[in-house]
């Protein structure tokens, strides 16, 4: 096996759900069989990372020429209620289900030593800024209900308390163990309007 397949293996199982063996099935079916398939991957992936960034204020995904993003700039959404998110794809996730009027901030991780994950000092404090900024009256934790995210969950009430605001975090309908981006819309809704003090 040559160094540079060796190379795209490694790189390809580290995506999230993707094994060692899956990482060869996938490079030997770009290299061996669809050229064009890996054409146009190559192209996606560079167009990606010319034209997608993340947004300086919620850290969702954008074009880097629209920053802030959509959500940010809409003016029918309210400051009044943060959703705290562990990754920008939670917030498609609850943007989906349609129901949220208010703004995101996502914390690009969440506290997992095993992991070597955690929540950076710099974003909470860039959190606290925003939350007086905008003065938020309640934020709300749309974390997922694993271990690693309880933890999150713990540490954001400890230093949210004391500025005297509402912190809530989705609890009805969401699955132990589980995360946000595995939930439809309707189970987000439910847990949206059942969520409950920290």
């Amino acid at each position: 096996m040559t160094d540079s397949l060796q190379q795209l293996i490694r790189t390809l199982s580290r995506l999230p759900g993707i094994g060692r063996r899956t990482a060869e099935r996938m490079a030997y079916k770009l290299l061996l069989r669809d050229q064009n398939l890996l054409h146009e991957l190559v192209e996606a992936l560079e167009r990606a990372g010319r034209e997608i960034s993340l947004c300086q204020r919620c850290g969702n995904l954008t074009s880097v020429d629209q920053d802030p993003c959509r959500i940010c700039r809409d003016p029918k959404r309210t400051n009044k209620v943060l959703c705290v998110v562990e990754g920008a794809p939670d917030i498609q996730v609850i943007e989906q289900a349609g129901s949220f009027p208010g703004r995101y901030y996502c914390l690009r991780g969440k506290i997992s030593p095993m992991q070597d994950e955690t929540v950076t000092r710099e974003l909470v404090e860039k959190l606290l800024l925003r939350i007086q900024e905008d003065e938020v009256a309640e934020v709300m934790l749309g974390l997922n209900t694993d271990v690693e995210s309880d933890a999150t969950a713990s540490l954001l009430a400890e230093v949210l308390r004391p500025l005297g605001i509402k912190v809530t975090r989705l609890a009805f309908g969401l699955p132990a163990g589980s995360g946000l981006a595995y939930s439809d819309p309707e189970t987000l809704k439910r847990a949206m309007k059942g969520r409950q003090d920290v």
